[in-house]
């Protein structure tokens, strides 16, 4: 039985070690919350407790990373909230954590590493994205994900796939409870780019599956109805008040395109209408 490492298991990770057990892996799971270490071990998951902080790791990292061959980091870069103020950001935090966690993975049994990104490492612009457009992050998020990314796939101890997710949406998460009655949204034009968690799980199995290593991939729903169509839409859908728009200015038309998961992965979409 292969073994995985999956570092955190919050609202994608959970499911996805739930996944990655059924397809008979043994996943080590990791959280920052003693608390759940008994609910991970009730699944099947073999916990353990693994923070990383910009200034080292807290918790038996090497013991976690040990007899895996893959790596799997899913942890956001929480620049929000108490990492939101200017000094704290300009540290690059997120950065640094990936830093701290490179020397850990080399002098491990990891041999591939799978990076969970963002589409925002492409910044917002008015054209199609592929793989082969250049990133353009314009908020920190986005651009401590492209360096955090740099620095996996430049290290040779081992092999980095690179996955950008686009807005990530659940039976449980959708932007809609956030923007019901909303005055003013703005690019009521923009088309949608989510994927849904299932989707997001079965890219990543299929990642694995293919040996997909050193390779960068989008990964989006191919459904993009504008926003103002779509959270029209999901509102009356829900019984929610419905959202008005700003239509005084034009709307950013970022398309981004996942042909590449389609013909290298041969992946096909769970979720088409989101």
């Amino acid at each position: 039985m292969k073994q995985i490492s999956l570092l955190g298991c919050g609202w994608l990770g959970l499911p996805l070690a739930k996944a990655l057990l059924k397809e008979n892996f043994s996943v080590k799971g990791s959280t920052t919350s003693e608390e759940k270490l008994s609910k991970l071990t009730t699944m099947g998951i073999n916990p353990f407790l693994v923070a990383l902080d910009s200034k080292g790791i807290t918790g038996t990292i090497n013991d976690f990373l040990h007899g895996s061959e893959t790596l799997i980091i899913d942890i956001p870069p929480q620049l929000r909230g108490k990492n939101s103020n200017a000094t704290i950001v300009n540290e690059k935090v997120f950065v640094a954590k990936i830093k701290t966690l490179i020397p850990y993975i080399e002098n491990s049994t990891i041999q591939n590493v799978l990076f969970v990104s963002s589409t925002s490492v492409y910044g917002e612009t008015n054209a199609s994205i592929t793989e082969a457009s250049t990133p353009k992050p314009d908020t920190e998020s986005g651009k401590q994900l492209l360096e955090a990314e740099m620095l996996l796939q430049n290290n040779k101890h081992f092999k980095t796939t690179i996955l950008r997710f686009g807005g990530l949406i659940g039976e449980d998460r959708n932007p809609i409870t956030f923007l019901a009655g909303k005055q003013n949204i703005e690019n009521p034009k923009t088309p949608i780019n989510f994927i849904h968690q299932d989707d997001c799980i079965g890219v990543i199995l299929k990642i694995i599956a293919t040996d997909s290593w050193n390779q960068t991939f989008n990964a989006v729903s191919p459904f993009h109805p504008t926003r103002e169509n779509y959270y029209s839409q999901k509102a009356t859908e829900l019984n929610l008040p419905l959202p008005t728009f700003d239509h005084s200015k034009p709307s950013i038309e970022k398309l981004i395109l996942s042909d590449k998961i389609k013909t290298v992965l041969g992946y096909t979409f769970i979720k088409t209408n989101l």
